[in-house]
C-alpha cells in the first residue's frame, strides 16, 4: 500500500515501545518528523522500523467560530488548527515557522489567550473564540496595535509579523499599562531574526496609549 503525501486521510505510525505505544500522527501528509512525511511503501517503512503499524486516520466534522464566524470543516480532530486555518479557511496570516511552539509566527488568540495554533489540536478549539490577525481590523480601520506597528515602521521581512501582533493584542487586553519589563517579559518567547525589537517594544508602548485613549 503506498503513502500519499496528497492523500486527505493521512496515516498514524503506531511504535511499540517497552513503556507502552508511541503514536506519530499524519505521517502521509502534514506529519512532524521529515524522515516520515513521505515513506514509499508500508513494508518498507516496516523493514526499516521494527514493530512499526500504519494505519489510516479518519477525519471528523469540526464546528470552528473563526473571527465571529462558524466554519464547519471535514478534518483529522489532532490536526494542528494552524493547517486548518491555512488550507481548509484560506487564513493564510498565522504562519508556520518551527511547529513546535518556539518561534510565535503561528500565534492566534483563543478565548482572549495567545495561543501557538501549531500545537493546538482543532479538537481542542471546537466551541471557542478563535481570533486570526485577519479578524482584528481592515486596511481602512486598522486595530490600535496594527496601527502602531505600522506607525513605528516595525518590520522588515514581515515572516513574525504575525505572532508579534496577536501577542501584543492578548498581552495589552490584559496589562493595558505595561512597563519596560513587563513587555519584555511578556514577549521573550518571540522570534524576529530581523533583529526588530526596539521598534516592537516602541510599538507595544505606543498602541497601549492608543488604546486608553480611544477607550
Amino acid at each position: 500500500m503506498l503513502l500519499n503525501p496528497l492523500n486527505s486521510h493521512p496515516y498514524e505510525l503506531l511504535l511499540r515501545k517497552p513503556h507502552g505505544i508511541i503514536s506519530i500522527q499524519n505521517i502521509g501528509g502534514w506529519g512532524p518528523h521529515p524522515e516520515l512525511r513521505r515513506p514509499t511503501a508500508n513494508t518498507g517503512l516496516s523493514r526499516r522500523i521494527p514493530g512499526a503499524i500504519i494505519r489510516p486516520i479518519m477525519s471528523t466534522h469540526a464546528s470552528l467560530k473563526v473571527n465571529g464566524q462558524t466554519h464547519v470543516v471535514d478534518v483529522d480532530p489532532n490536526c494542528p488548527l494552524l493547517y486548518v486555518l491555512r488550507d481548509n479557511l484560506a487564513l493564510n496570516n498565522p504562519r508556520f515557522g518551527c511547529g513546535l511552539g518556539q518561534c510565535g509566527a503561528c500565534t492566534v488568540i483563543v478565548d482572549n489567550r495567545a495561543v501557538r495554533s501549531c500545537l493546538l489540536p482543532v479538537s481542542r478549539a471546537i466551541g471557542k473564540e478563535i481570533v486570526t490577525l485577519e479578524g482584528l481590523g481592515t486596511p481602512g480601520s486598522p486595530h490600535p496595535v496594527q496601527a502602531a506597528f505600522i506607525e513605528e515602521q516595525t518590520f522588515q521581512c514581515g515572516y513574525c509579523l504575525n505572532g508579534w501582533v496577536m501577542s501584543a493584542k492578548a498581552f495589552l487586553d490584559k496589562n493595558p499599562n505595561p512597563s519596560d519589563a513587563d513587555v519584555r517579559k511578556a514577549f521573550e518567547s518571540l522570534v524576529c531574526r530581523c533583529g526588530s525589537h526596539a521598534r516592537i517594544f516602541s510599538a507595544v508602548h505606543r498602541a497601549a496609549a492608543d488604546m486608553k485613549r480611544s477607550a
